[in-house]
């Protein structure tokens, strides 16, 4: 053999070798170690990317509901028809922690700009959400008023989730008040008004829940060809005590997100923070 080659052979097998020992070969369809390998879904990085939430509330709280009538890692799964996996919603506890949660629905939907939430057979999802503040205050460990719970959605531009999610928090304190403040000049007619230094639309719905209102709804007809913009917009639900009764504020606009307005510390509600 010629001396120039054999030193270059020799170390390619070498390489080859210790190649097959550091790397050892896995069966086919086999992930690399992996967080939560072994777990029951078997889904590798389950908890990253912009898809994330629709894979823990598909391959994981809805299978675990189904197969054992266990939410969990969300703390509710709801189905409505047991015979179609898409017609409920689950309830999560925000990754960051807090009185946060997030209802999402079972189906694939991206976010305020679906058209699924225009379609009146689609569930109720803010009235849901509103039935879900319970956790608040199970996680406050006392009552918490509904003038201090506020529900939203942020527009498809500054969202970092795919998957259409509702933010279920206490309000800001400065927004409460703004709110309280403004609250007997808000009909049920849009109108502007001034909350945390921005200016948003802002309309009533009177009555102690959510089922009778469609915020979507009410978004689309917000001004013409809005229901083709959607994406462009927030929502935030707000509770509120009119002098007549319970009811609730909504808040729409183009400018800050309705995330901003809620505070998962829960300070309005006498919570640490």
């Amino acid at each position: 053999m010629n001396s120039t080659l054999r030193p270059l052979i020799l170390a390619g097998i070498a390489a080859a070798f210790v190649a097959a020992f550091a790397a050892p070969a896995l069966p086919r369809g086999t992930q690399p170690n992996k967080a939560n390998a072994g777990s029951s879904t078997d889904t590798p990085e389950i908890n990253s990317g912009r898809d994330a939430l629709r894979h823990i509330v598909q391959d994981q709280c809805l299978v675990h509901w189904t197969n054992k009538h266990d939410p969990a890692p969300c703390e509710r799964v709801y189905i409505s028809d047991s015979q179609v996996d898409n017609s409920g919603y689950a309830v999560l506890a925000d990754r960051k922690g807090g009185a946060h949660y997030l209802l999402i629905p079972t189906q694939t939907m991206a976010g305020v700009e679906s058209s699924e939430l225009l379609d009146p057979d689609t569930p109720n999802y803010f009235a849901a959400a509103w039935r879900s503040r319970d956790l608040i205050a199970k996680f406050v460990g006392h009552d918490v008023p509904r003038t201090a719970v506020g529900l939203a959605i942020n527009t498809a531009h500054s969202r970092t989730q795919d998957q259409f999610h509702v933010h279920i928090e206490c309000l800001r304190q400065d927004v409460a008040d703004s709110l309280h403040a403004a609250a007997e000049s808000v009909s049920d007619v849009w109108s502007p008004v001034m909350v945390a230094g921005s200016t948003y639309q802002a309309q009533r719905i009177v009555g102690e829940g959510l089922e009778g209102a469609n915020p979507f709804e009410m978004l689309a007809n917000l001004k013409p060809d809005v229901r083709h913009h959607m994406g462009d917009y927030t929502l935030v639900v707000a509770g509120m005590q009119f002098k007549s009764g319970p009811g609730f504020i909504v808040l729409t606009g183009t400018g800050p997100t309705g995330e901003l307005l809620l505070d998962a510390t829960c300070a309005v509600a006498g919570a640490g923070g």
